[in-house]
């Protein structure tokens, strides 16, 4: 489905596969997007904002044909999940993040699990026959399992005040812990993949690794559900501080210490409200675009901050 390996000798060093202190640069900023379901026009626009506003340097530029490639030097950017399903270009989608992961400097791009990408990896267990993820083969499963045991997808990524999760937890968790629990689910879900065992398998899993897989009571997203699928309304104030998606907003939402970036399909049918956020060590902003096509800043509280 996603082949996210750098076009270049170099390897990622094993820290940075859970977070930004395990990069080999000098604190980054931190560009984050989630579900960007297919709506490559919709994601081009958030992408570019950050160069359009004045006080930050771009973090990716077109070429001749319209394609973005990474100018982002030492910057960091999180696919927070959901890059498929709904929109009309899914396939450019994937291929976008592919670029630019080849492109940036090893560990600086990364993707975090969203349910659609779960969707990809436990097709039995939901009906998406009509949708990208549900459409892909045995073999672009078994290559987002490579990816997942590479390192370049997660389940969660520590920033700088925040951890980075599609969908977030109610209660502390470590980012690594979490991340090697993945791997070692996906594993063992690689070796099914095609075989008799595979649906068994997928329910197993699924059950066995309810933190980072689960789906949770009434079908998805309620109580039980996993770090993938918990709608942002159980996500409680004093929850660990987390950028999640999942849960449509209108614009960015602050809920003490947990923010909601899924802005995209909630702004697809008028100009403008495709945002980004950019944590660095001295804050949060969103960079959010107007109709007219210019970008505003908006700034979020950090957890413990004066």
């Amino acid at each position: 489905m996603i082949d996210l390996t750098p076009d270049h000798d170099d390897s990622m060093p094993p820290a940075a596969r859970d977070g930004v202190g395990g990069l080999d640069a000098d604190s980054p900023r931190i560009v984050s997007i989630s579900d960007i379901h297919g709506y490559l026009d919709a994601a081009r626009s958030a992408l570019t904002a950050v160069g359009d506003h004045p006080d930050f340097e771009p973090l990716v530029e077109a070429d001749a044909d319209g394609r973005l490639h990474w100018a982002g030097d030492e910057s960091v950017l999180v696919f927070n999940g959901d890059l498929v399903d709904r929109g009309p270009d899914n396939a450019a989608v994937v291929e976008l993040v592919e670029r630019l992961a080849r492109e940036a400097p090893p560990g600086h791009v990364r993707v975090t699990l969203g349910n659609h990408e779960w969707g990809v990896l436990f097709q039995d267990l939901v009906s998406w026959d009509t949708w990208f993820s549900g459409r892909q083969s045995d073999d672009a499963r078994r290559q987002l399992c490579e990816m997942i045991a590479d390192g370049h997808v997660v389940a969660a990524y520590d920033g700088h005040a925040f951890t980075y999760a599609h969908a977030g937890r109610v209660s502390d968790y470590d980012a690594a812990r979490l991340n090697d629990r993945f791997v070692e689910a996906v594993e063992v879900l690689r070796d099914a993949i095609g075989t008799d065992d595979d649906e068994a398998t997928q329910k197993r899993l699924v059950d066995e690794y309810r933190e980072t897989l689960g789906i949770g009571r009434g079908g998805g997203r309620a109580f039980g559900a996993g770090i993938a699928w918990l709608d942002f309304q159980f996500l409680s104030a004093d929850a660990p501080p987390q950028i999640v998606g999942h849960t449509r907003q209108d614009q960015a939402v602050q809920k003490g210490n947990v923010v909601c970036e899924n802005v995209i399909r909630a702004n697809l049918e008028e100009a403008g409200g495709e945002a980004v956020l950019v944590e660095t060590e001295e804050g949060l902003v969103a960079l959010v675009r107007r109709g007219n096509g210019s970008v505003r800043k908006r700034e979020f509280e950090i957890p413990g901050g004066n």
